[in-house]
């Protein structure tokens, strides 16, 4: 089995989800693979030089990693065959023990805005910095130059052996990030619990958008997401990333999806479960 990518360096909360992922693969799992980017992430696995790409999709409390749905929308025909949900708890790590001292805090923009709230309150007068990763963040701490700090995991302390100066800095609990695990096949196995659309309608005009949930609605089949992003052309044109609670062999979703056809553009990004 090739590598699986995830979002690195080591020690990211991408690291933890590509883990889990890991542990269940049966037989030999291969290895993971570190990224700088999420673009690189998922290019590795359409080039097949990855088997598996973990990808953040979604937070609970900041909404929608854009880069993810965009690239999975308009560049690359991938496929999802797991979502992975990942506890977050965010720390302040720093070889500065004093958080007076600290003028400069280095994150993921997601990361610093989760924090947001502790980051206004205890260190007003650091400038926030972003960085591609929270473990990329931590990498680049160094003990000879004092002022700076990180937001990250736990796993980062570990794995870089910095202090952590304030513990659970996060302004919200729970916080949840959903992954997802993505490869260049689709998982056509039975018992899957959720699949992923993109729908986008042939022709604008009132009630369409109405009418393609309609559609699921009378398949009794629950929408636990709906969400509009450009659709990279005009303004004012939308596509609509829609996850409904019913897998690959369940017979309501393909009436559905056959209802659908005539009057809407569907991309079906798969049919998953979640790693538990």
């Amino acid at each position: 089995m090739k590598a699986i990518a995830y979002l690195g360096p080591e020690g990211s909360f991408s690291q933890q989800a590509a883990l889990k992922q890991l542990e269940a693969l049966p037989g030999d799992p291969g290895c993971l693979q570190p990224y700088p980017t999420i673009a690189a992430i998922l290019t590795a696995v359409d080039r097949g030089e990855a088997s598996l790409g973990i990808v953040p999709a979604e937070n609970s409390i900041e909404g929608s990693v854009n880069i993810t749905l965009d690239l999975l929308a308009n560049e690359l025909n991938l496929y999802i065959q797991k979502e992975i949900i990942l506890a977050i708890t965010h720390h302040l790590l720093s070889y500065t023990p004093s958080l007076v001292q600290i003028h400069t805090v280095l994150s993921h923009p997601q990361a610093l805005a989760q924090c947001r709230h502790f980051l206004q309150e205890k260190l007003p007068q650091a400038e926030l910095m972003e960085t591609s990763s929270t473990s990329e963040a931590v990498r680049r701490l160094d003990p000879a130059v004092p002022g700076i700090a990180a937001v990250a995991s736990w796993h980062s302390h570990l794995c870089y052996q910095v202090p952590v100066v304030a513990e659970n800095i996060g302004d919200f609990s729970p916080n949840q990030t959903r992954f997802l695990a993505v490869a260049k096949e689709p998982d056509l196995r039975q018992n899957t619990t959720k699949t992923s659309l993109i729908i986008s309608m042939e022709k604008d005009r009132p009630g369409s958008l109405y009418e393609a949930l309609a559609a699921f609605a009378k398949e009794n089949i629950n929408l636990t997401r709906i969400e509009s992003r450009p659709a990279k052309k005009e303004l004012g044109n939308y596509i609509f990333f829609i996850d409904c609670q019913a897998g690959y062999d369940h017979p309501g979703l393909q009436r559905a999806l056959t209802a659908l056809a005539p009057r809407t553009s569907i991309k079906n990004l798969g049919s998953y479960g979640e790693l538990t």
